[in-house]
């Protein structure tokens, strides 16, 4: 079992900036690949950014290329997504989640990814 814990979500206004972090314990984290998916009301959960194990490579949905950016520290079993340039079309619940996809197109398919955490809110005002 793995458990993971979101925080940093809140209101900001549009431009602006917002750090996620999602904390995990239980089994090993540094042997799993981390996403951070998005939910709006009345829409699909959808793919925001990605991770390997390592760290070394990471993935981006074409509406937050150039303006998030996905981190791990496996040391402190948590990841990161730095959030700038807000817009209004951000605003949803942020989820991160564990697995262990194998393809690169597998990392933006959310049924790769096995535990998810409880989400935090993200809201940016025009």
């Amino acid at each position: 079992q793995v458990q993971l814990v979101e925080s940093g979500g809140g209101l900001v206004q549009a431009g602006g900036s917002l750090r996620l972090s999602c904390a995990a314990s239980g089994r090993t984290f540094s042997m799993y690949a981390m996403g951070w998916f998005r939910q709006a009301p009345g829409l699909e959960r959808e793919f925001v950014a990605a991770i390997s194990w390592s760290g070394a490579t990471t993935f981006y949905a074409h509406s937050v290329q150039g303006r998030f950016t996905i981190s791990r520290d496996n040391a402190k079993n948590t990841v990161y997504l730095q959030m700038n340039s807000l817009k209004p079309d951000d605003t949803a619940v942020y989820y991160c989640a564990v697995g262990r996809p194998q393809f690169g197109s597998d990392y933006q398919n959310k049924g790769k990814y096995n535990y998810w955490g409880q989400g935090t809110q993200v809201t940016v005002s025009s």
